[in-house]
């Protein structure tokens, strides 16, 4: 393709000609106005609620993509926070449950 500006022979994938820094009609064109509210809700969700952010995230992504509507990023965030703080409260119970273990031998002699 030759640049709308300056005439130049261009990479047909290029957004910008390299010569004269124009932007080309292969310009990223936003999704829609429209921001799906699943991502949004489940983002909120996940620092509260990991398991159901998790869920409306995971739905929000999905419906990202069959509608065409904004909010990818937010949905992803709320898939990778809900994911981590599930796994840090799996983590949290189980040296819980070993220092419990612990102070119980410690005060019973042994005996568990």
């Amino acid at each position: 393709m030759f640049c709308r500006n300056c005439g130049s022979e261009i990479d047909d994938r290029a957004v910008f000609c390299p010569h004269c820094g124009v932007a080309t009609s292969n310009e990223m064109q936003p999704a829609s106005g429209k921001t799906n509210t699943m991502s949004v809700v489940g983002l909120v969700l996940a620092f509260f609620f990991p398991i159901v952010g998790l869920v409306l995230s995971i739905i929000g992504l999905r419906q990202c993509r069959e509608k065409g509507e904004s909010g990818r990023g937010l949905a992803i965030a709320g898939i990778v926070i809900s994911i981590l703080e599930i796994i840090s409260v799996i983590v949290i119970c189980i040296v819980y449950a070993i220092v419990i273990v612990g102070i119980l031998n410690a005060a019973g002699g042994g005996t568990v």
